[in-house]
């Protein structure tokens, strides 16, 4: 997967902006607030119709117009593929290959990518929700469908939180309707469930040979999933909606007085313990990095062997915060096999003995130059 145009109008600080990127790497260099961050992000958007950094889409619209637009070519291993996104206030436009696409979930996947940023060091040790914002950005991109459970789910869940915050709720005559909400929940969940616990399965396969590589051979991690009731792997999705029905109903009485739903896939987690020891809470700064940088890893294979092709990888200032041989381990595993867009400040934080052939971009004040 090869994105070779990109063409941004009044996206964030970028009011006119085409680039064409021949090279398998590709640097981009400038101070920082310049619009290095925003140029990756702009990839990250095209590819999942959303950012990474922020839910507010109109972040996104420049000052100088009331849209933004982003255009992209890409070539995929069975041709290629023209995508463009619009932004307003009313929502997104999406067009594949000049077709408009009804639902989103058509366009998505169309371009996958693989984010690495400082702030992904968090989902090693940050709060269960970037986790599962992970998990959802993730399966997303190789399961659009995953992506219209998540949107159901979050409607259901929505609605029942606000029956339950009612006074009435408890009422002999309102049973038949949480009965309602409960079922619709549970069977969303069900599925939500179901491919996160396939996902982070294939995700601890590659995860737990490439973290060994890092480290000799000294370490072992291992991803867990952990969900808010217990599930196992050969348990058929029947058999996980009764039990998602039985903890509602276990918890009725809590949730009618809190107001809120206590049980389902918003109160999942992932869980990473290095050598049988809990990394988020007992790991080292240094075992946290190696399991996020293994993690990162991982995904780039795990969407190879979904989709049949590495995806784009989008390294935003990240190689700062990596000691030499982890930027060497990073560096030596996209080499020469996966596109990468990488954002420094300078030079001097990146590892370019290690880089072969990249192309150098000089990036200030909304405008980009090649080198």
């Amino acid at each position: 997967m090869f994105v070779h145009k990109l063409h941004l109008t009044n996206f964030r600080n970028y009011g006119q902006q085409e680039l064409t990127t021949a090279g398998m790497v590709n640097l981009f260099l400038g101070p920082n607030a310049q619009g290095k961050t925003n140029l990756l992000e702009s990839i990250f958007v095209l590819a999942l119709t959303k950012s990474h950094r922020t839910h507010q889409d109109k972040e996104l619209i420049g000052w100088n117009g009331d849209q933004a637009q982003l255009y992209g070519e890409v070539t995929k291993k069975y041709g290629e593929c023209k995508l463009q996104l619009t932004i307003s206030p009313q929502g997104k436009k999406a067009r594949l290959n000049g077709l408009e696409q009804r639902k989103l979930s058509g366009f998505i996947g169309a371009l996958n990518v693989v984010m690495f940023a400082p702030e992904d060091l968090e989902i090693v040790k940050g709060s269960p929700g970037m986790r599962r914002r992970f998990l959802d950005m993730e399966i997303g991109q190789v399961n659009p469908g995953y992506l219209y459970d998540v949107a159901q789910y979050q409607k259901v869940l929505a609605q029942r939180n606000n029956f339950l915050k009612q006074p009435s709720a408890n009422s002999a005559s309102n049973a038949p309707m949480l009965e309602v909400w409960n079922e619709q929940l549970a069977g969303f969940g069900v599925k939500i469930m179901r491919k996160r616990q396939s996902f982070i399965h294939k995700l601890q396969n590659w995860a737990s040979h490439i973290h060994a590589g890092i480290t000799n051979g000294s370490e072992q991690v291992v991803i867990d999933y952990d969900p808010s009731f217990a599930v196992d792997e050969t348990d058929e999705e029947s058999v996980i909606f009764d039990r998602f029905m039985v903890k509602l109903s276990q918890n009725k009485d809590q949730e009618l007085r809190r107001g809120t739903t206590l049980v389902g896939p918003h109160r999942d987690d992932m869980r990473f313990t290095i050598n049988g020891r809990e990394v988020q809470t007992y790991g080292s700064q240094g075992q946290q990095r190696t399991t996020a940088l293994s993690l990162k890893l991982a995904e780039l294979e795990l969407i190879r062997e979904e989709v049949g092709e590495y995806p784009v990888l989008l390294l935003d200032d990240v190689l700062s915060e990596l000691d030499q041989y982890r930027q060497t381990q990073l560096i030596e595993t996209f080499q020469d096999k996966v596109q990468t867009f990488i954002t420094s400040t300078g030079m001097e934080n990146v590892n370019a003995s290690r880089l072969r052939n990249a192309a150098i971009f000089h990036v200030s004040d909304g405008a980009v130059r090649s080198d």
